[in-house]
């Protein structure tokens, strides 16, 4: 075994020897074969990249990669903590409050009732996101699974606010981070199999190999003293991005700066991407296009506003690293970097800015400040950012772009594809299918999908996925039910799949295929806790309480912060005379979420059960006011 090992070494060696003689001659290949792309090389951490290139580190851990993610600390946390620092989210009624305590970070939520604090809940906060360059927001760890808490300091305006996209809906401490997120705000974490948002080890910030690539075989190359002149010839053991073609270059910055709507291709995860490759072979990223989309974009849409620039366009070279130095903080870049890639162009071509020279100087002779405007972000409230579209029509505009008071109604152009030149039907139809998950929820998109749908000429088995998901997202549960008979028996369904048959038939009253594909989407997803909570109450459906109860004894086991489980447990301690218990728990249910409404009746019916009528009167009062079409509340209220 040890000889095979050492076999397989002295191949890649070889390889590696092979590769750097015989390009010798083309150190800017536009096509190279690195070795550190094979998905058995190791990532060694950025201490091991220290141990060689310290200056390089100590001056990358300053940029905003470097401090993209750290511990909770008041070292980390540019926000200020004095009698300002609260936010009223009045959709919810919450008021949040940070503040430290012995050297430790927390989130208080609470409500008031006139003078009185009638919900009150305390959340450490565990890890700071963001640089500071322009937002701090904030991390929950329970037990391992990582949730966004509600609100985020915005460091530009020095403000409190509640996080991006909780305005519309406070979803408090539950909003999970799944490895889409982790990922490009951070190293790569050690996620638990079978889970969404379980971590082993949270790394605190972006790492070298997130740009050059795993670097196991680089490292053991160096320490056996074989060097490369990197001034004439690649080293074909690691990436550096300079010796990347402009395309690969590209996938590469925009793995992160292309916000979109990402839709992974077939057994590939958030963890698959490596410096090199083409992005496409991992994800296929889209944007949704607007009559307004030239005026207003996200945040991170660095990529797509340079790809759309003239100056992009005409040239053949220019490329992110034309003005950004990735181991320099933008803080510490001088301006001259970034005027220098405009000047060494346009002197080439004599398009020389139409300026007069005298206004030139007053502005600094300054062609970035010109062209390339501070703007807003539709999805990041509160920031002014560089906007990376270059062109005369930019030049000279106010500095930021102020929210207009009555909001144009912008026309949906369609679904544009920003990862390769041409989408299949199929990969249209993911697109708009994701699209209305994460993010545009109208019928519009699901239309397009369908117009896709009908478009794609596959086998079953290559679409069934797509097509149960589009059913799913429609409500056309029924239909489901039709897909799932030409599925042969036997076939080994992902996790989201099952999930979704299960709904279908737990919507249509199938109680035991709802259970079987429940227990499907579990056995591939065991951390996965809603999946959990979805099979313990199909077990309760099918009145099998102690399975039920054991479901639900392992998610709060796991995280013991989930209103569903601890009233789901509580109902079947219930059951079975347990009342003090059961109360307990519906009342750990309503102290994490007051407007708990299950919880509510489930306690009045508790009072009831225990002849005390005037205790159950609050509980369904309480109810009403959450939930005025509540029939079942009223009805009980009437009764009594």
């Amino acid at each position: 075994m040890i000889r095979s090992k050492h076999l397989i070494y002295l191949f890649f060696i070889g390889a590696a020897f092979m590769l750097v003689y015989c390009q010798q001659g083309t150190p800017q290949a536009q096509t190279v074969d690195y070795l550190n792309l094979q998905d058995s090389v190791q990532y060694m951490g950025m201490q091991t990249c220290r141990s060689c290139h310290s200056d390089i580190h100590d001056s990358f851990v300053h940029t905003g990669m470097g401090l993209s993610f750290d511990h909770a600390t008041a070292e980390k946390s540019k926000a200020d903590y004095s009698q300002h620092a609260l936010v009223y989210d009045e959709k919810s009624d919450f008021y949040y409050r940070p503040y430290f305590k012995e050297e430790s970070l927390y989130i208080q939520e609470f409500r008031l009732k006139g003078k009185d604090t009638v919900h009150s809940r305390t959340e450490k906060i565990h890890y700071i996101v963001g640089s500071g360059q322009h937002t701090n927001s904030h991390i929950v760890d329970v037990n391992g699974y990582i949730y966004q808490a509600p609100i985020t300091f915005y460091t530009q305006e020095k403000r409190w606010d509640l996080a991006p996209g909780f305005k519309g809906e406070n979803l408090r401490f539950s909003r999970l981070l799944s490895t889409e997120c982790i990922t490009c705000h951070n190293h790569f974490p050690d996620q638990v199999p079978g889970s969404m948002n379980k971590y082993t080890h949270m790394p605190t910030g972006i790492e070298c190999e997130r740009c050059h690539g795993p670097g196991e075989i680089h490292v053991k190359e160096k320490l056996a003293g074989n060097i490369v002149d990197t001034s004439k010839y690649i080293d074909h053991t690691i990436v550096n991005p300079k010796d990347l073609s402009r395309d690969l270059l590209m996938d590469l910055c925009q793995r992160c700066h292309l916000q979109g709507v990402a839709v992974l291709k077939e057994g590939k995860t958030f963890f698959d991407f490596k410096p090199g490759m083409r992005l496409e072979e991992v994800m296929n990223v889209f944007l949704p296009r607007y009559t307004n989309s030239h005026d207003k974009f996200i945040m991170a849409s660095q990529a797509d506003r340079l790809r759309q620039s003239p100056c992009y366009l005409m040239s053949e070279e220019m490329s992110c690293l034309t003005c950004h130095h990735p181991h320099l903080s933008v803080d510490e870049t001088p301006r001259e970097q970034y005027n220098s890639g405009c000047i060494s162009c346009h002197q080439k071509s004599q398009q020389l800015c139409s300026v007069a020279e005298a206004e030139r100087l007053a502005e600094g002779n300054d062609c970035a400040s010109c062209h390339m405007q501070q703007s807003g972000s539709i999805d990041i409230p509160h920031v002014n950012i560089t906007d990376h579209f270059i062109s005369k029509s930019t030049a000279r505009k106010p500095n930021v772009v102020k929210e207009k008071k009555q909001e144009e109604i912008a026309a949906f152009l369609g679904l544009e594809i920003l990862t390769k030149k041409k989408a299949s039907p199929l990969e249209m139809a993911q697109g708009y299918i994701a699209l209305f998950d994460k993010y545009v929820s109208s019928q519009e998109m699901l239309d397009s999908a369908a117009y896709y749908i009908r478009k794609i000429d596959l086998p079953f088995l290559e679409r069934y996925k797509t097509d149960i998901h589009y059913l799913f997202a429609s409500q056309k549960y029924s239909a489901i039910a039709n897909v799932v008979k030409r599925i042969p028996r036997g076939t080994d369904l992902d996790a989201w799949t099952a999930y979704r048959i299960g709904e279908a038939y737990r919507i249509g009253e199938d109680k035991f295929e709802a259970l079987r594909h429940f227990k499907m989407a579990v056995a591939k997803s065991p951390y996965d806790l809603d999946f959990q909570e979805k099979l313990g109450s199909a077990h309760l459906t099918m009145e099998n309480v102690v399975p039920a109860r054991k479901v639900f004894e392992f998610v709060l086991e796991e995280n013991p912060k989930r209103p569903r489980a601890l009233n789901n447990l509580g109902y079947i301690f219930a059951l079975q005379g347990q009342v003090i218990k059961a109360n307990e728990l519906y009342e750990k249910a309503l102290a994490l979420d007051p407007d708990y409404e299950q919880a509510l009746l489930n306690l009045a019916a508790l009072r009831i059960y225990l002849k005390d009528k005037k205790g159950a009167r609050p509980f369904l009062k309480r109810a009403l006011e959450i939930n005025p079409e509540n029939e079942e509340a009223q009805r009980v209220l009437n009764t009594l």
